[in-house]
């Protein structure tokens, strides 16, 4: 039995307020390159990890999400891309290339139901497989298309625009026939969202000191979807922009997860006059709909139609920085850790 080093990223310390990035540590551990007789596990070399907003609520003391929180001294855990060393359940095989659920490290022993889906298509990046091809990926094509109900000549407005989820929603509105507009947090980001990402419009919020007047003059007929990613000032601005019978599919609230006292939200109200459904989802709840998203999608990516953006970073030891900058929009794209090039 070979016994290799580990390289980790362990939680030093439980968070409040924005994450730093001393609130985690590298560690070297060793690990048994053996699944355990008997045992269903599978044993993985982790080859992108994927960092994901939702990950902030992990690290807090507070248990309230279970299982899921992260263990002081224990490797974070999260999406990623792994290939099959050795596994202990016969649906995976040596050599087999995996997404789901791993740990912060370069080798995890994980239970095989924590895999999602074996990687059938690799004519496009391994890397794909942690954003468009993956958990962003389905969570904008369900909540878009499941929770949303598009029609042609609706109007879309998306925050958090360019972000692993965003920019997808914005692509997807438009081969619907939607008009789609964007916020993000910088120029460049709002030039990527225009000029590659192909929004009708979008606009940096940070320059928009009355949100309320900015939607007014991007959607002057009202929104019939607006895509949640961020909450607070943002969310409570939109309410009173919706269309009769619009749509809020709820996906996140980025603006929220670091504070210890949240935004409240006062117009709630226009959801009653306007008829308005605001509707929370989860992307495994659609995890049924994969090989039908993949069917749309995958055309969509070889014909140049739907594109990608994606932020890199190299090494598990860049892991730490990678992820805290998730939170003051530091990143362009889907935000990425290469652990190894397969």
């Amino acid at each position: 039995m070979t016994q290799v080093r580990n390289k980790q990223v362990v939680l030093r310390d439980y968070v409040t307020g924005f994450p730093k990035e001393s609130d985690m540590n590298i560690v070297e551990g060793t690990i048994i390159l053996k699944v355990p007789e008997g045992s269903n596990d599978v044993l993985l070399k982790n080859l992108y990890l994927s960092c994901d907003p939702y990950m902030r609520l992990l690290m807090a003391k507070d248990r309230s999400f279970g299982d899921g929180s992260f263990t002081l001294a224990s490797p974070l855990k999260g999406y990623g891309v792994s290939q099959v060393l050795e596994s202990g359940r016969p649906d995976y095989k040596k050599g087999d290339l995996v997404w789901g659920i791993t740990k912060w490290e370069e080798y995890s022993l994980v239970p095989s139901s924590l895999i999602h889906f074996k990687i059938e298509h690799t004519d496009v990046p391994l890397s794909y497989y942690t954003g468009i091809l993956g958990m962003p990926g389905m969570t904008a094509y369900a909540g878009f298309f499941e929770v949303g109900s598009p029609k042609k000549g609706d109007t879309v407005f998306v925050s958090a625009a360019s972000g692993a989820v965003g920019q997808l929603v914005g692509q997807f509105a438009k081969l619907t026939g939607c008009y789609v507009v964007g916020s993000a947090g910088s120029k460049e980001k709002v030039d990527l969202l225009k000029n590659k990402l192909g929004f009708d419009e979008a606009f940096n919020y940070k320059e928009e000191p009355d949100l309320n007047a900015a939607l007014k003059r991007y959607f002057p007929e009202g929104i019939d979807i607006y895509f949640e990613n961020v909450g607070g000032k943002t969310l409570d601005a939109v309410l009173p922009n919706m269309k009769f019978h619009g749509r809020i599919p709820v996906c996140g609230m980025i603006s929220q997860y670091n504070l210890t006292q949240f935004d409240g939200v006062t117009n709630l109200a226009n959801l009653i006059f306007k008829r308005v459904k605001m509707e929370g989802f989860i992307a495994t709840d659609f995890y049924h709909l994969y090989p039908k998203f993949l069917e749309f999608v995958l055309p969509h990516i070889r014909e140049g139609k739907v594109v990608y953006v994606e932020d890199i970073a190299e090494g598990l030891e860049n892991g730490p920085a990678a992820l805290v900058g998730l939170y003051t929009g530091r990143n362009v794209g889907k935000q990425v850790v290469v652990v190894t090039h397969k």
